[in-house]
């Protein structure tokens, strides 16, 4: 591969948010900001700041090598190739099985204007045209993306600018629905259940590692692109979300229907409804892109590794195959919403928050005990500060968030999922290991 080619600074950046921003926030601010109130501020400051501790733990072990295995390598490394094999298959079941509920929500969106088509049909074209995109390489994909995560990013610009003017110049809406709500209406349990539905709005971040072998220069590019992800991140949301409080009641607010646009339809704003629905369609079309791009990587890694059969092993620098494999799973699980009873589905598709959450504390255990043995990079500089402090906070943090999954509306049977998958993986390990 030509590493001038590679993906930079700034195409690493778009490809993270072009994952990151999706419907999880768009849509699912509304839980957290009704659960938590004026304090949910608090609570994404709070997922930022354990995204930031995840990111750099990560940088660290990225600059040391950008292995396109990224997490999968680290954590075979520090605890074992058992380990390795297990969160990289959850990691591609969990995210494959996230895409495939995806797809079916942007082919209702779709419906919109296409009402006489069949979702089984849109769904198609959608998995079908991003697998495809996904194959032209990562150039192309790094300028469609680019492309995609600017629209996203202008939407929540935009939303913040026309909120800014509502509030403070016309009409005046000062705190508006502000002076009726306290802190904590629900105290900080409120918050604290919260936080699981705010990680899931930070979930993609991880391309980076996936990515950081497609760059011409990881050891200065990947803490750049991390360092701009995380603080473009956490400002939007924080912005986005202080904006929102004052325009709509909290208690008012659900998940069919975007917070943001319910917030701007109160102040007679009637023309967002349509204007959103096409940056949810182009939000999660970005998302899909981003995701298959690291699932391709994944697949590849774990062939390499010979966790799968040698015929699915790439040769060249695009991962055909596991970009075609990917694409053909995300088809498979999408199939199966419409063959399988609708509350199994639902069930397999929670565990994709688990296994997010699960890669998410491998990432931080793996950073933790290799920087234990090796000390820092050999070719960079320490990135996470007040290490090992940061990273106890952010173990224990991952923990207590899983933890809770059962105390949440919905993810109890995300959490039973994820730890099944976990256990199947570990077996089917064991077995492999005993054939050989």
């Amino acid at each position: 591969m030509n590493k001038e080619k590679g993906l930079s600074v700034f195409g690493l950046t778009m490809l993270a948010l072009g994952t990151v921003i999706g419907g999880s926030f768009f849509l699912g601010a509304a839980i957290p900001v009704r659960n938590s109130g004026p304090a949910v501020i608090i609570a994404y400051i709070i997922g930022g700041i354990l995204v930031y501790s995840i990111l750099f733990s990560l940088s660290e072990l990225t600059v040391a090598d950008p292995n396109p295995g990224s997490f999968r390598v680290y954590a075979k490394r520090a605890y074992g190739e058992g380990l390795g094999f297990v969160v990289g298959w959850i990691y591609f079941t969990g995210l494959v099985l996230a895409m495939s509920s995806e797809a079916v929500a942007v082919s209702l969106l779709f419906r919109v204007w296409f009402p006489t088509l069949p979702i089984t049909l849109i769904g198609s074209i959608v998995i079908v045209g991003v697998t495809l995109i996904n194959l032209l390489g990562t150039d192309k994909l790094s300028k469609l993306e680019s492309s995609l995560a600017s629209i996203k990013i202008l939407a929540i610009v935009g939303f913040i600018v026309i909120a800014f003017i509502l509030i403070f110049i016309e009409p005046k809406v000062g705190l508006g629905e502000l002076r009726n709500v306290p802190l904590l209406p629900n105290g900080i349990k409120g918050v604290a259940g919260s936080m699981l539905l705010i990680m899931f709005s930070f979930a993609g971040f991880e391309i980076i590692g996936l990515a950081a072998s497609e760059s011409p220069n990881p050891h200065r590019d990947i803490p750049k692109a991390i360092t701009i992800t995380v603080i473009s991140l956490v400002t939007l949301y924080v912005l986005s979300i202080a904006f929102l409080l004052p325009l709509v009641p909290a208690n008012e607010l659900n998940n069919d229907v975007s917070p943001f646009v319910y917030a701007l339809e109160r102040q007679n704003i009637e023309w967002i409804s349509t204007a959103f629905n096409i940056i949810l369609i182009t939000a999660i079309l970005s998302t899909m892109l981003a995701a298959t791009f690291g699932l391709g990587r994944m697949f590849r890694s774990l062939a390499d590794e010979g966790c799968v059969p040698k015929v699915f092993k790439d040769k060249g620098n695009i991962p055909y195959i596991g970009i075609i494999v990917s694409g053909v799973a995300v088809y498979v699980s999408f199939s199966l919403s419409f063959i399988l009873p609708e509350e199994v589905y639902i069930f397999l598709v929670s565990a994709g928050g688990f296994s997010i959450l699960f890669t998410y504390l491998i990432i931080v255990l793996s950073h933790y005990k290799l920087r234990k043995i090796n000390g820092c990079p050999p070719n960079g500089k320490c990135q996470l500060p007040l290490f090992p402090i940061s990273s106890i906070f952010t173990i224990i943090a991952l923990l207590l968030i899983m933890i809770s999954m059962p105390f949440v509306v919905g993810q109890a049977s995300g959490l039973i999922v994820g730890v099944t998958l976990i256990v199947i993986f570990s077996l089917i390990y064991k077995v492999i290991k005993i054939k050989s």
